[in-house]
């Protein structure tokens, strides 16, 4: 194969978009000594961030409820989607900053529980916000305007990531079986003009690779997870056996499917055809999705953990939209600490955080904001729907874990 033919039209200076790819809603702080890229910085803000962080402690497709440590996590994920994505950016001369930064941001904003928490969160989201949540565009929310950083002078700021990247986040739906993916040409406003997941292709081919590299990280991972956890009988090991022997040399775990689809991938891909699979390899993937989803993803025995996703979720909804009162709404949430103290007192500080509220009147009722220079999301809370933003918001952030304790102090009366 070729290596490095995507070099002059990948996202490094002396590409005539380059300016606009490295664009920032506000400035940045400087440091005159910083010797890092536009990109690497927002790799480095991105891995920095809470939300980030608390990637490790939510489902990829399996609930970990028995603690294992070898179940995968969906910070887990994003480690395979990045070094997928690079490998393949590094063989054809793409700018593996820009892709590490776009694979370690893609799922930031993930509701807990995977897809079905996510699924979940739609619904609430249709029924009384009248649309619907997704989590590229959720995730994009989050780096625009949730999650902060402390710059120099101690005052937390939004992320402030480059256009690039943020485009690369909210694009980057792996759903989509095409094959052949090219960037699209225009500069769009992401906030205002992608409204459904998978309306756009990236705009950069760095982006197109992570949204390829998405596909390829989880289906090898979710059959050896299924392997693991019993779900797969003889019959569903057979059927994989006769698939690894016609494509996959004998064997189909993450790694073989992981090496067979980046060098399929390097092979068939040029600034003519797009990012591509050849025939076989797009064949091949195709069949071990479907597969995934025939035996794993719609197993009957995931059934309770569905069920169970779905109270936690919505009870935890309506615990905390039962809290507004307008302008009163922290003294309502203080009162409700004296039953929940974790779940509210939590939810008051993340939500101080947002609002243009007096802060005598935040401090009142015992909640926190730091020096917070960042979009007040939430206005004033004047009116409902605004609220139950915020509280979707602040559920869509939330680990497993978390949601899985504010849901037991709310069973406690």
């Amino acid at each position: 194969m070729k290596q490095g033919l995507f070099r002059k039209a990948a996202a490094f200076e002396g590409n005539p978009l380059f300016e606009r790819l490295t664009e920032r809603k506000s400035s940045l702080y400087q440091r005159a000594d910083d010797i890092r890229s536009e990109f690497a910085r927002d790799y480095t803000r991105i891995l920095h961030s809470l939300a980030f962080r608390r990637l490790k402690h939510k489902t990829q497709v399996f609930y970990n409820a028995a603690g294992s440590d070898h179940i995968c996590t969906r910070i887990e994920h994003v480690s395979h989607v990045e070094s997928v994505a690079c490998t393949i950016g590094e063989c054809l001369g793409l700018n593996t900053e820009l892709i590490k930064a776009i694979a370690m941001g893609h799922d930031l904003g993930h509701a807990p529980f995977g897809h079905e928490g996510e699924k979940i969160l739609s619904k609430l989201s249709e029924n009384y916000l009248n649309k619907p949540f997704w989590h590229e565009k959720n995730g994009l929310r989050f780096v625009d305007k949730i999650e902060l950083l402390e710059d120099n002078f101690r005052h937390y700021k939004n992320l402030d990531l480059t256009y690039a990247v943020r485009d690369g986040i909210i694009s980057h739906c792996g759903e989509v079986d095409d094959n052949a993916i090219r960037p699209r040409r225009e500069f769009i406003d992401l906030e205002t003009e992608f409204l459904t997941a998978g309306q756009f292709q990236p705009v950069t081919w760095e982006g197109v690779v992570v949204k390829a590299a998405d596909k390829i990280a989880y289906l090898g991972r979710d059959i050896e997870d299924a392997m693991s956890l019993g779900l797969l009988d003889r019959g569903n090991v057979k059927e994989l056996e006769e698939m690894a022997g016609d494509d996959m040399e004998g064997a189909l775990n993450t790694g073989v499917i992981m090496h067979s689809m980046i060098i399929d991938i390097c092979r068939n891909s040029s600034p003519e055809a797009g990012i591509a699979l050849s025939d076989e390899g797009l064949n091949t993937l195709t069949r071990i999705k479907r597969f995934n989803y025939e035996h794993i993803y719609n197993n009957p025995r995931l059934d309770p953990f569905v069920h169970y996703s779905e109270l936690v979720l919505c009870e935890l909804f309506m615990a905390l939209s039962d809290v507004y009162d307008g302008e009163k709404t922290f003294e309502r949430i203080h009162e409700a600490e004296a039953f929940y103290p974790t779940l509210m007192k939590t939810f008051g500080n993340y939500l101080a955080r947002y609002v243009t509220l007096p802060g005598a009147r935040i401090a009142i009722a015992g909640y926190e904001r730091p020096e917070c220079d960042n979009e007040k999301i939430y206005g004033a809370l004047s009116t409902e729907k605004e609220f139950t933003q915020a509280v979707i918001d602040f559920i869509s952030g939330m680990t497993d874990s978390f949601a899985i304790s504010g849901y037991q102090e709310l069973l406690r009366y």
